[in-house]
Formats: structure tokens, C-alpha cells, sequence
């Protein structure tokens, strides 16, 4: 049986190589790969200048993407977005910082949308954990307390599962 990987394709208008190497700068092991470019083939359709970036590959935290100037004719909404799970707060405030910063918005319950639009959910380890776990109460606690949160605090989520 054969190994597909899966790479997920970001459109933008023309910013696929400013947000690789804004993704990538984020990620400890983020990393740029291939730059395509647009030739004078197709250009009735794509009406983009030959020798301008048509896809950026690039790596962040392990995952493939390609980012691709296709134009406006497609936005970012939140019915897809990307998941970081973290084991510490000061993770939580490092990504949290990173991806609303320079024009990025905050939205609710670990949600935040970036620069260029793209959904971005940063999740404590700890706050799943006390969802699974066999204290209904503290989970229900626990997740009343998310839905006070735009960016998650751990210690609160604790306090709330613990019932203080």
C-alpha cells in the first residue's frame, strides 16, 4: 500500500510568499521549499505577469502546505481552519501573539484569525484531557469557562474544572 501525503493548498490574492515566510518565521522547524512561477502560458486565464509567484511550498510544525496566488476571487472563513495544541500557556501566549499580531483579530474560545484571514484555533492539551475525563462536573465547569475566553488561560480552565 502506498503513503500519500497530504498537503494543504492556502489561496491568497498575491500574498503567498510574504504569509510562507510569515508562517514559517511562527514555526521553530517552519521552512520554505519550492517557489513556482507563472510563465506566458495561460496567462489569458490567470492574467498574472510571467516570472510572478504562482505557489510557495513551505513547512510549519511538521505539516505541508502550498500557498498560491490564484487571486481574489476566494476568502478565508472559519469553516476550515488550523489547530495547535500546546502543553503550556507560555506556548498558548507565544502563538497567540505571533498569529494576531500585525492585523490579526482575536475571535472566541481560542479562535483568532491571522493577517491574511485564515483560522487559527490554539488549544491548552490540558483542556481536552478535562473533557474526556470521567468528572462530568469539572468538564462541564471546565467548558463553561472557555466560552468567558477568547485566548485560553490554563490556570482558569483548572480552577473551573476543580470546581474553585
Amino acid at each position: 500500500m502506498s503513503t500519500h501525503k497530504f498537503t494543504i493548498c492556502l489561496w491568497f490574492n498575491n500574498e503567498a510568499e510574504e504569509a510562507a515566510k510569515f508562517y514559517t518565521s511562527i514555526f521553530k522547524d517552519g521552512k520554505i521549499g519550492k517557489i513556482s512561477r507563472y510563465g506566458k502560458e495561460g496567462f489569458e486565464f490567470h492574467q498574472r505577469p510571467e516570472g510572478s509567484v504562482m505557489t510557495v511550498d513551505f513547512e510549519a510544525n511538521g505539516m505541508q502546505f502550498q500557498a498560491l496566488n490564484g487571486g481574489p476571487h476566494f476568502k478565508f472563513n472559519e469553516a476550515i481552519s488550523v489547530v495547535i495544541t500546546c502543553d503550556t500557556q507560555k506556548e498558548i501566549d507565544y502563538y497567540w501573539e505571533k498569529l494576531t499580531g500585525q492585523g490579526g483579530k482575536e475571535v472566541q474560545c481560542g479562535w483568532l484569525q491571522d493577517k491574511f484571514g485564515l483560522a487559527w484555533q490554539v488549544v491548552p492539551a490540558v483542556f481536552q484531557e478535562m473533557l474526556d475525563s470521567t468528572n462530568k462536573e469539572g468538564a462541564s465547569r471546565a467548558m463553561n469557562a472557555m466560552f468567558t475566553m477568547k485566548k485560553f488561560d490554563i490556570a482558569t480552565l483548572k480552577q473551573a474544572y476543580q470546581g474553585q
